[in-house]
């Protein structure tokens, strides 16, 4: 934990020694992955979107019956913790020790790690996605949950392929989004990027570069589109909290170039940032 932590590590707004910070065995977000998350990007030691993630995270507890504490004290613990400068800040909140009551006795952990080494493009696999709600709705839609093993393992997978990450598709060959991040393309000068009916995750990088691209006066188009028509794009990119926008160069067997309008939504979402972290 010690290499993972550049802040200090607050449990439910505890600081601790990072060698020390661990969850109960019995807690049910180690054993059934019963819990919720976020990730921030830090720029200077002031988290981007704070409070747009924070909604999330008050979103996804509701759907997990688990109470938090009042916003203005989990934004104090992410300024405490994100303090130390630039790194991705991770917000926890496990399930707690009874199953029957969630939330009993949880623990929710925040602490600002280093940002991991960011290629100027990625290369994705075509991963179908069974377990994605993929326009289905349950107890969870929209909920960021701890249950990741999925994505991770879709991950995975495409990377002992050769290619970066996944991008994941589901019924009729929808295009999705992938593991960690949101998917967008260009075609005809247009940027398409599939609609939140899917239940794909209402990722705040997605929200804040087609935010972008309105002020740089790009066309934009959401909808549920297939796979044929993500290949037959001029430009596709990701965007996330990590990556922000970053072209793709292939998708599957198909090879993109890196394309000016990904580039022009990459320098609008950097000067995004930097007016609203200063």
């Amino acid at each position: 934990m010690t290499e993972r932590s550049i802040g200090p590590v607050l449990m439910n707004g505890v600081e601790v020694d990072p060698t020390h910070a661990a969850i109960s065995v019995f807690d049910i977000g180690f054993q059934r992955g019963y819990g919720c998350f976020e990730a921030m990007r830090s720029y200077g030691g002031t988290p981007f979107r704070m409070y747009a993630h924070l909604e999330r995270l008050e979103n996804s507890a509701r759907n997990l019956r688990i109470g938090l504490p009042d916003r203005s004290v989990l934004a104090d613990w992410c300024l405490r913790s994100s303090k130390a400068g630039d790194g991705q800040l991770r917000v926890f909140v496990t399930g707690g020790l009874d199953a029957k009551n969630p939330g009993t006795d949880n623990t929710i952990v925040i602490f600002l790690e280093p940002l991991p080494d960011i290629p100027p493009s990625v290369r994705l696999d075509v991963i179908e996605a069974p377990w994605h709600a993929d326009g289905r709705t349950s107890e969870l839609t929209g909920a960021k949950t701890l249950s990741y093993g999925p994505n991770l393992a879709a991950t995975i997978a495409a990377r002992s392929r050769g290619f970066d990450d996944a991008a994941l598709v589901g019924a009729n060959d929808i295009v999705l989004e992938g593991p960690t991040f949101s998917l967008g393309w260009v075609r005809g000068g247009v940027m398409y990027t599939p609609s939140l009916e899917s239940h794909i995750l209402e990722s705040i990088t997605r929200e804040a570069t087609l935010e972008v691209a309105q002020r740089i006066g790009v066309p934009t188009e959401t909808g549920r589109y297939d796979r044929s028509h993500l290949l037959s794009a001029d430009e596709v990119f990701v965007m996330s909290t990590v990556r922000e926008v970053l072209p793709v160069t292939a998708v599957g067997d198909t090879e993109f170039e890196p394309g000016p309008i990904t580039a022009a939504l990459r320098r609008g979402f950097g000067d995004l940032v930097a007016q609203e972290t200063g």
